[in-house]
């Protein structure tokens, strides 16, 4: 196997008889951070009503806790790939660690909406690193015909993050206190420094580009803008006060584009889209993105204060979607042998999406079982979607590009995921105050699963974009 940089003396040497061991391995130690992340959102997903309660504040208020870690994704991601490749991938994985738990332990001892908001960003500062810099091991790792399996390998143990969250969030709000959502990730953190220190390989760039300073500063201000004019276009907020940063952040953004397009090596590189599939998995997987950050911010709130559930009867219905999840990671690589990314990528999305929008039909007189049954299918065929995308993106891509599209395109994600959010929370706060209630009834929800995924649903014109060959090469046996 042809790694682009070699390892460093301290690093324990990987087993490379086969090629499979290795990239086993890698995925396995990337995925406790996916674990870390994902275990961190689900759990707090389902804590959201019980925090709002002892913070005062309304729940669709919540959302910051959410968008403020989000937005620190969005914001931090960009330099990702130019601090692996100048200070190396482990030191950099090991360092966003230590942040993240950082900002778990701030999150733990907060006690208002503004210092939890704070400390989730804190976290979000971390996890920008975290995942980017694990991608980016992988990318320059693993051959091409082991991606697939490689993501999976990766992907599956992250998913147990999401699985094990929502009930053992609602066993610890109900019988302890949502504190210790926080206090899980510490003892995770310090396995993940073990591991990372002494398997992961220090790749980096043997020529690091010069740091865009200009353009880190105006993507930053021009993202964090947006997300905060996103976050204050609801009516909770007086409607002008989103105007401000909102055109803020459109302003910015084209003053970016325009640096962009004369920087030799910009900190988020549209030059990337010249790449055909690059450029359909990032707008579809963006589109598609949408529903996945609304989707579960919605079913936490939509079984508690529209059924009336505990957070831990609540916790073992979310959790239905992570299930169906990680049944589909060992099928992914067999499904898009047989179907191809275009074929398998239009037919699995139009599906997914129909089946999320049928959330909105959910009543406390469905029996639990249906309700399950929906939501293992909308996971099983999400997840096809996002291990499509996060491998054929990455196709015919150079050595040198590896890290500007890992930076550019999981900037978008979690870019899209927030606004997912920002979306779901507006929707809920005009469709209350329409209605004049305090809380969100079944019918707000219901309006917003099903806005949301109209939207999410024009991702299959993108899709019927790919060639019909696109990715067959990720695909081969040998």
């Amino acid at each position: 196997m042809q790694q682009t940089t070699p390892q460093t003396a301290d690093a324990a040497p990987i087993e490379e008889a086969d090629g499979a061991s290795d990239y086993r391995l890698i995925g396995l130690i990337v995925a406790c951070a996916l674990f870390m992340e994902q275990f961190d959102g689900t759990v707090l997903t389902t804590a959201l009503p019980t925090i709002a309660r002892d913070f005062g504040v309304r729940p669709p208020a919540l959302s910051v806790t959410v968008t403020s870690y989000l937005l620190a994704l969005a914001v931090f991601v960009p330099v990702s790939g130019y601090m692996a490749d100048r200070f190396g991938a482990r030191r950099v994985f090991c360092a966003a660690i230590g942040v993240f738990a950082l900002g778990s332990l701030g999150s733990a001892l907060t006690n208002g909406l503004e210092a939890m908001a704070a400390a989730r960003f804190l976290q979000g500062l971390g996890g920008a690193m975290m995942m980017p810099v694990g991608r980016l091991v992988m990318l320059r790792t693993v051959p091409p015909r082991d991606m697939v399996s490689a993501t999976s390998w990766m992907l599956v143990p992250g998913l147990l993050g999401t699985i094990l969250g929502p009930p053992l969030g609602g066993f610890i709000v109900t019988y302890m206190h949502w504190r210790a959502i926080f206090w899980i990730n510490l003892p995770i953190a310090m396995l993940a420094l073990v591991l990372v220190s002494r398997y992961i390989p220090d790749v980096r760039a043997q020529e690091p580009p010069v740091f865009d300073a200009v353009g880190f500063v105006l993507s930053a201000v021009a993202l964090a803008a947006l997300m905060v004019g996103f976050e204050a276009a609801g009516p909770i907020h007086a409607g002008a006060v989103a105007l401000l940063p909102l055109g803020i952040g459109v302003v910015m953004a084209l003053a970016y584009w325009a640096h962009a397009r004369r920087h030799p090596a910009p900190i988020m590189d549209f030059a990337l889209l010249r790449h055909r599939n690059f450029r359909l998995s990032w707008i579809a997987g963006s589109i598609t993105r949408l529903l996945q950050g609304a989707q579960p911010f919605l079913l936490a709130l939509m079984v508690q204060y529209g059924f009336g559930f505990s957070a831990a009867r609540a916790g073992t219905i979310t959790l239905a979607t992570a299930v169906g999840s990680i049944v589909m990671k060992g099928l992914a690589g067999p499904v898009l042998r047989r179907l191809g990314f275009r074929r398998g990528l239009t037919l699995m999305g139009a599906a997914g999406t129909v089946v999320y929008a049928t959330c909105g039909f959910f009543s406390p007189a469905w029996p639990e079982w249906a309700i399950w049954g929906v939501l293992v299918l909308a996971g099983f065929l999400m997840s096809f979607q996002f291990t499509a995308y996060n491998t054929i993106a990455y196709d015919g891509l150079s050595s040198e590009e590896m890290s500007r599209a890992t930076s550019f395109y999981t900037t978008f994600q979690q870019l899209t995921l927030s606004l997912g959010v920002c979306m779901a929370a507006t929707i809920l706060q005009i469709s209350t105050a329409a209605h004049g209630v305090q809380h969100p009834q079944l019918r707000d929800f219901a309006l917003a699963f099903w806005i949301i995924a109209a939207i999410s649903f024009t991702a299959i014109i993108p899709n019927l974009a790919f060639a019909p060959d696109a990715g067959s090469r990720l695909t081969e046996t040998e």
